[in-house]
C-alpha cells in the first residue's frame, strides 16, 4: 500500500499546477528567532533548502533541518496558551506565510504564543524548472495514487513526527521563559500539516497536545483514543480533496465521546488559510478562536502571570 504521507504529497500538491500563478524562486528569507529543533538532516538529503513565491505568498521546499519561529504576544495579553502551526504542503513544499506567519502573527494578537513548525520535507529537485517538470510527471493522467487509508496515516511520516515531537519539547522547556503554561499546548495544522496534527495526537507519544485543529484536513474515520485532545475541523465543501469523503472523522471522535466542534463552509476551496477571500471559510480563524474561548483557553492561565517580555521573534 502506497504510504499515507507518500500518497498525500501527490495528492496535496495538485493545487500548484491547477492554477495559473506561477512559481517564482526567491532568495531565502531571513528567518530571525527561528530555533534548530535538533532532530538532525533529513537522512539522504542532497539538495539545498530552496523558497518560492505563488498565489502572493511565499513557500519552502527541501527543508532538511527542522526549526521553530516564535511568535509570543504582547505580556500584557499573553493567557499562557500556546499553539504549534503546522504548514501544510503535501510533505513536499511549506506555504510559511498563508499557513504560517499570517496565523502566528493572528493568534499572538489574541494573546496565544505561536510557534510556526518548519518540519523536515520530502526531497524534489533543486532548481525551479526541474521542479516543475517532476510535478507535471507526478500528475499525468493515471499516475495519481488512490486516496489513502487512515490506518496508513503515520506510514513515513517518522521525520516529521520526530520534529513536532521536538517542537512541544521545547516549548515545554522554555515554558516560563515564554510565559507558557505546559499543560496549555495545542497544534493546528493545514492540508498535510492537518494530518501531521493527527499523527502527533496519535502516535507522538510525548507530544500529547492538549487540544488540536484541522483545518482542509483528511476526515477519514480511525480508531480515537480515550484521552483525545478536543479537536476543532475546518474544511469547505467544495473541497477538490476532501469535500465528498464523508466525515468518519467527526464520528470518531464523537463515538469516543470526546469533544469536537466541525465547521463545513459551502465554499472556499482547498488551501483558503488565511487568504481574504469572499467566501465565509474565511472566518474558521474567528470561529477557532471563540472555540478555544469556549474552552477557557484565552483566560490567563498561572503561567502567564507577571509577565514581563515577549515579542514576536521573526
Amino acid at each position: 500500500m502506497v504510504g499515507f504521507g507518500i500518497a498525500m504529497a501527490l495528492i496535496l500538491a495538485t493545487p500548484a499546477l491547477a492554477q495559473g500563478d506561477k512559481m517564482a524562486p526567491i532568495p531565502i528569507p531571513a528567518q530571525t528567532g527561528a530555533i534548530d529543533l535538533g532532530t538532525g538532516k533529513l537522512p539522504g538529503s542532497t539538495q539545498p533548502e530552496a523558497w518560492h513565491s505563488q498565489y502572493g505568498s511565499v513557500f519552502a521546499r527541501n527543508v532538511t533541518v527542522a526549526t521553530l519561529m516564535p511568535f509570543l504576544p504582547d505580556p500584557a495579553k499573553a493567557t499562557g496558551t500556546a499553539v504549534i502551526v503546522a504548514p501544510g504542503g503535501g510533505f513536499m513544499t511549506l506555504s510559511m506565510e498563508n499557513e504560517g506567519y499570517d496565523v502566528a502573527r493572528a493568534l499572538a494578537a489574541k494573546g496565544v504564543a505561536a510557534f510556526v513548525l518548519k518540519y523536515r520535507l520530502k526531497p524534489t529537485p533543486a532548481t525551479m524548472p526541474a521542479f516543475e517538470q517532476s510535478m507535471a510527471a507526478m500528475f499525468a493522467p493515471g499516475a495519481r495514487p488512490p486516496q489513502p487509508r487512515s490506518d496508513s496515516m503515520t506510514a513515513g511520516l517518522a521525520p516529521q513526527i520526530a520534529d513536532a515531537r521536538a517542537a512541544f519539547a521545547l516549548v515545554r522547556r522554555r515554558a516560563a521563559e515564554w510565559h507558557v503554561d505546559p499543560q496549555r499546548i495545542g497544534m493546528v495544522g493545514f492540508s498535510a500539516g492537518a494530518m501531521l496534527t493527527l499523527a502527533t495526537t496519535l502516535e507522538g507519544v510525548d507530544a500529547k497536545p492538549a487540544f488540536i485543529g484541522t483545518i482542509y484536513g483528511p476526515l477519514a474515520a480511525m480508531k480515537v483514543p480515550a484521552d483525545a485532545p478536543p479537536i476543532f475541523v475546518a474544511l469547505a465543501a467544495d473541497d477538490p480533496f476532501f469535500g465528498n469523503g464523508g466525515f468518519g472523522l467527526i464520528e470518531s471522535w464523537r463515538t469516543a465521546k470526546r469533544p469536537v466542534e466541525f465547521h463545513l463552509f459551502e465554499q472556499g476551496g482547498h488551501g483558503f488559510g488565511m487568504y481574504p477571500k469572499t467566501t465565509t471559510s474565511t472566518g474558521w480563524f474567528d470561529e477557532f478562536v471563540r472555540w478555544m474561548a469556549m474552552h477557557d483557553l484565552l483566560k490567563p492561565a498561572p503561567a502567564a502571570t507577571g509577565a514581563a517580555t515577549g515579542t514576536e521573534t521573526k
